[in-house]
């Protein structure tokens, strides 16, 4: 069962626990459990996706109970019309805020892309980041004798693959559990020492003009069992208290931070 954030005749929105897929895709074959198929027996109908979120990055995510109101809303994504607010633990003290402007190339998969071309060009990307919180760890980790975490809100104008973590990474401050663009020694260190043995992703919150009635909506999803024993260990209970606290059932795969 799958937390359900939001729902009504026209669309639904869950919280999406970290290692799970949105969809099928033959790049992973050998996976039985996904979010629209979970969604779809849970709900008793079909449902549509309009976005999607990587497999290790939890959080909201939202999808049409018709094709055309699943239209609607990919318009709107298309169309940088839906605010889109990420939380994230990276390395580092990040304290400023600001918005990075930096052009990414497309990131092309090795296998999915094979015969693809990729642009020349760097595509437009734009992200507002803001250090909300920071704290030293007497642990050393690689060649620091401390571990420095900070806590950043992010929010994607673009929506570039992998964009907030390889901006994070142009900043210096990669994202804590990203095995793909961050630091290994970095992530296995935080696994092992403060129990964060994945993706410090989290899409916590969507706000968007309801496709059919006009409503403004506010969709915000919970944080894990990861999440919060992170916010206890480093003093930052009092941060994101506006987002709930929740408990799901064990993933079927994760991000591992030392592939």
């Amino acid at each position: 069962m799958l937390e359900i954030i939001y729902q009504d005749e026209w669309l639904v929105a869950v919280n999406k626990p970290s290692g799970w897929l949105v969809h099928r895709s033959w790049l992973d074959r050998h996976e039985k459990v996904f979010v629209m198929q979970t969604v779809r027996d849970q709900i008793g109908q079909h449902v549509f996706t309009v976005h999607r979120l990587d497999r290790p990055t939890s959080g909201v995510l939202l999808m049409g109970l018709s094709s055309e109101v699943g239209r609607l809303l990919s318009q709107q994504f298309e169309q940088h019309q839906i605010r889109k607010t990420y939380h994230a633990v990276v390395r580092g003290w990040l304290q400023e805020a600001a918005t990075l402007d930096y052009p990414l190339l497309e990131e092309m998969d090795k296998i999915a892309d094979k015969f693809a071309t990729a642009p020349r060009e760097a595509q437009p990307a734009v992200t507002d980041y803001k250090g909300l919180a920071t704290c030293e760890m007497p642990v050393p980790i690689g060649r620091y004798d401390a571990a420095r975490y900070s806590l950043v809100e992010l929010a994607p104008h673009t929506g570039r693959k992998h964009q907030l973590r390889r901006h994070m990474v142009h900043l210096r401050h990669p994202i804590i559990g990203d095995s793909k663009h961050g630091d290994l020694k970095q992530n296995r260190g935080a696994a092992s020492h403060f129990g964060m043995n994945r993706l410090m992703l989290h899409a916590s919150q969507l706000e968007l003009t309801h496709p059919i009635t006009g409503e403004a909506l506010c969709l915000r999803a919970g944080l894990d069992h990861v999440w919060q024993g992170m916010l206890t260990q480093f003093g930052w209970q009092d941060q994101l208290s506006h987002l709930p606290r929740v408990e799901f059932l064990p993933t079927p795969g994760e991000d591992i931070v030392g592939e």
